[in-house]
């Protein structure tokens, strides 16, 4: 039986704000692991995968540059194979991740969604808005002002104003939840799912962590957790994901962010087995649907041909 080829493109290091050792890290460690149980895989950065007649129908990757999800997106629709696919990636942008969350009712923040060069002030006083989150809404975050807390609706304005003259166009704003922070990553068919508090991993991009402080360990439905998040890889249609919730005094859990092949830094090792075990389990699904296909397109013909001999 021939090898299994896969192609596998890391992520570009500006896409890897103060974790670019770690994500290079568990793409590596699922590479051994497909190795391992007997895969070809050809390494490639983006800039590689840009230039490159990319010939293995199976593409792992991490990508995140518009113009490497525009590929993907184009090589998925030619019938290959592409984890995580490129329109879940864009899925992860943050005003399409937010209308779809919402619009599916996956537990996420109020948030509106406005043109940085608008007056979002009276929206967000009817609102009742003060302690919100900014966030640049047709991307993924690649700065740490990218993503930015304020205490009040001036400061919301004044963010904007600031997004709108380094040429961002849209913004997110979402209500501030109160609640310990919960970091979590996970495969889409719940195979593996690993929670932790970050502030007590030391685990942070930007620090802004310490804006809800240290936890206070609030009592967790394991369950319901994991739903959610799997319900949110549904509606995104990622398959390798990561993302944050805010666990309430009463309980509830909401998800804050939710995005595509994080780091898995804290839980590798344990990871990346499982994700090489899921990577395949979708190999052999996508080969029994080719096959099916395959088979009823040979009954097809053949009653045709059936029906011009009696002819």
């Amino acid at each position: 039986m021939s090898k299994i080829k896969i192609a596998s493109v890391s992520r570009a290091g500006e896409f890897s704000p103060n974790h670019i050792g770690n994500d290079a890290a568990i793409l590596q460690a699922t590479v051994d692991q497909l190795r391992r149980r007997g895969c070809e895989v050809r390494q490639y950065n983006e800039e590689q995968f840009l230039k490159s007649d990319v010939e293995e129908d199976i593409i792992l990757n991490m990508c995140r540059e518009p113009e490497s999800l525009t590929k993907l997106k184009e090589l998925e629709d030619a019938g290959r194979l592409v984890i995580n696919s490129g329109y879940a990636i864009d899925n992860c942008t943050r005003e399409r991740m937010t209308r779809l969350l919402l619009s599916n009712g996956v537990p996420y923040p109020d948030s509106l969604m406005v043109d940085t060069n608008s007056d979002a002030r009276e929206a967000l006083e009817r609102g009742n808005y003060e302690r919100c989150w900014v966030k640049r809404g047709e991307f993924h975050a690649k700065h740490k002002e990218d993503v930015t807390f304020c205490r009040h609706r001036q400061e919301v304005q004044d963010v904007l104003h600031e997004f709108f003259y380094r040429g961002i166009n849209r913004a997110v704003i979402n209500r501030h939840l109160d609640g310990d922070l919960v970091k979590f990553y996970g495969l889409r068919d719940g195979s593996f799912f690993y929670w932790f508090y970050p502030l007590e991993g030391h685990h942070s991009k930007y620090g802004d962590e310490l804006i809800n402080g240290l936890p206070k360990h609030l009592k967790i439905d394991e369950d319901y957790f994991r739903m959610i998040c799997k319900k949110a890889a549904e509606v995104t249609g990622v398959d390798i994901y990561g993302g944050d919730v805010i666990v309430s005094e009463d309980g509830s859990i909401s998800i804050i962010d939710f995005n595509d092949w994080p780091s898995f830094a804290p839980c590798r090792q344990e990871a990346a087995p499982y994700i090489a075990k899921y990577i395949l389990n979708l190999i052999r699904s996508r080969k029994k649907q080719d096959d099916d296909r395959s088979r009823k397109r040979v009954r097809r013909n053949a009653k045709v041909s059936e029906k011009g001999g009696e002819a």
